[in-house]
């Protein structure tokens, strides 16, 4: 459930009062400021009706100077007011505005993508050649690789050329860091590399390829639908920075062979990311507002999708070749 506050002209409140009537709003009130010049009005809206008012409120007041939107969570109404069952067999509770916010704001190139990168792959170095599972999981949480990601993925549902080129740098500057970094860590920190931790990120099979597809689609869905906790599993099901770690390790010890297998890793790991991703934001309906976008927008995931699934099949193809000629 959210409260949909419109802040601008007071004489727009019709066109306001009429979307909310149209869209069978649960409740709508007006406050105007001291001068009635600008007025407040906010609409209480079930979920399954939050995307349709937000639409309706854009396309309506595009061209009006100095309006504003904001949407509030709402914890809870008095008295209680009864669920109406949607229609929509995947109707999520987030609307497409609320997801963009928290989705850029994931494949932002700052300096806190930066350290938290940098912290990870320390983190995730000595954990993976000391042989510690807990430090491995404590950088697998941190997971500053799995927004860029997802945001890749979002882009590409919109269409939105912009976020997919931010989400794409940052995610190339990210796992080059990482890799750099545990390159050097490599280097200044002599081991074996034999390490349990180590050499389990040095092999990749079928079992870890579905697996990499079924976290990362729990955790779009956790995403679309608020259920913030299920991500936590996600990062640590499908994480980026310990394979990343250990191809930069091996290739500081001159182990080429565990090198590829985890860079094997890393690939589907990613592959299967988006690939989840990008089909779970299609069955949720996330998609621009406008009908030219719409077209753009469904171009762009179809092509992404056949782009996605045939890396991953040709990475499925190396697997094998792995397996037969590399570790016999």
């Amino acid at each position: 459930m959210r409260m949909i506050e419109v802040i601008g002209d007071c004489g727009h409140v019709d066109t306001i009062r009429g979307i909310a009537e149209q869209n069978e709003i649960m409740d709508c009130w007006v406050a105007k400021s001291e001068e009635e010049e600008r007025c407040s009005a906010r609409l209480l809206v079930r979920p399954e009706n939050q995307q349709a008012v937000l639409d309706a409120l854009q396309q309506a007041l595009t061209a009006v100077p100095g309006w504003r939107i904001i949407i509030q969570p709402v914890e809870g109404v008095l008295p209680r007011i009864e669920e109406i069952k949607s229609e929509k067999k995947f109707s999520g509770s987030r609307t497409r505005e609320e997801l963009y916010h928290e989705v850029e704001a994931g494949a932002r190139l700052d300096s806190n993508f930066i350290l938290l990168v940098i912290f990870s792959t320390i983190v995730a170095a000595i954990g993976l050649i000391e042989d510690n599972v807990a430090v491995v999981i404590g950088a697998m949480v941190i997971a500053p690789l799995l927004g860029p990601n997802i945001a890749f993925a979002f882009g590409a549902s919109l269409g939105d050329k912009v976020l997919i080129a931010k989400s794409l740098k940052t995610n190339f500057i990210g796992l080059s860091l990482a890799l750099l970094l545990s390159y050097i860590t490599g280097l200044i920190w002599p081991n074996d590399m034999t390490s349990h931790e180590l050499i389990t990120r040095t092999d990749v099979t079928v079992p870890a390829m579905v697996l990499a597809l079924v976290a990362g689609a729990a955790g779009v869905l956790s995403m679309t639908t608020g259920i913030s906790s299920t991500l936590v599993g996600v990062m640590v099901a499908v994480a980026l920075l310990p394979p990343t770690a250990t191809l930069g390790l091996m290739l500081a010890n001159g182990n080429f062979k565990f090198a590829l297998g985890s860079a094997l890793l890393l690939a589907v790991n990613v592959v299967s990311v988006n690939l989840a991703a990008k089909i779970v934001l299609l069955f949720k309906g996330v998609k621009p507002r406008n009908w030219l976008e719409k077209q753009k927008a469904r171009q762009s995931m179809f092509l992404y999708i056949i782009f996605w699934v045939i890396s991953l099949s040709i990475l499925a193809g190396s697997m094998h070749i792995y397996h037969n000629y590399f570790q016999r």
